[in-house]
């Protein structure tokens, strides 16, 4: 599913726009309408954060550009909590904007790429905090391409190393 909403963000949105889309997530801003948080690229190798509206007209999808932000704006990403699974996080410009993601993982997937454009691009000092840094670096052994499935890898991991410890006889 999230790939054909990005299929269609990039040819309805992205493309007439000359960026290249490559992150985007759902949150929930509106009760009435879908949003997402989108991280594209320039043709002038520019990264901008984009606040798009999803709505339709029939059958037709629209998408409406809310927000937009350059990455160069945005001092801070909190993360809220990196001990707990929640989806809250800020993004800091020069108003500090609270908001929801549709999961965690979508929350961990969005400054993942905001950190590794910031790195190709910008490589400014660009705090990323209450997240944790495990998931975020794309030098950590957990680091993958599989995005979403980095959390339940790592839970899994864990889950196998306390099934073999409790198969483990103790030394009387």
């Amino acid at each position: 599913m999230s790939s054909l909403v990005k299929e269609d963000l990039e040819k309805k949105l992205f493309k007439p726009l000359s960026q290249n889309l490559y992150e985007f997530i759902e949150i929930e801003f509106s009760v009435q309408d879908r949003y997402y948080l989108c991280v594209s690229v320039t043709k002038n190798e520019e990264v901008k954060i984009i606040m798009v509206k999803h709505y339709r007209i029939g059958l037709d999808e629209k998408y409406e550009v809310t927000k937009k932000w350059s990455l160069n704006d945005l001092q801070m990403i909190d993360g809220k909590e990196a001990d707990t699974d929640n989806p809250f996080f800020d993004l800091h410009f020069k108003k500090v904007y609270r908001l929801e993601a549709y999961s965690c993982a979508s929350k961990y997937a969005f400054a993942r790429t905001v950190n590794k454009l910031n790195h190709a691009y910008l490589k400014k000092d660009l705090q990323i905090v209450n997240f944790d840094s495990t998931y975020i670096n794309d030098d950590s052994i957990w680091s993958s391409n599989n995005k979403d499935c980095l959390v339940l890898m790592r839970i899994c991991f864990y889950a196998f190393n306390l099934v073999c410890l409790s198969l483990c006889p103790l030394p009387l």
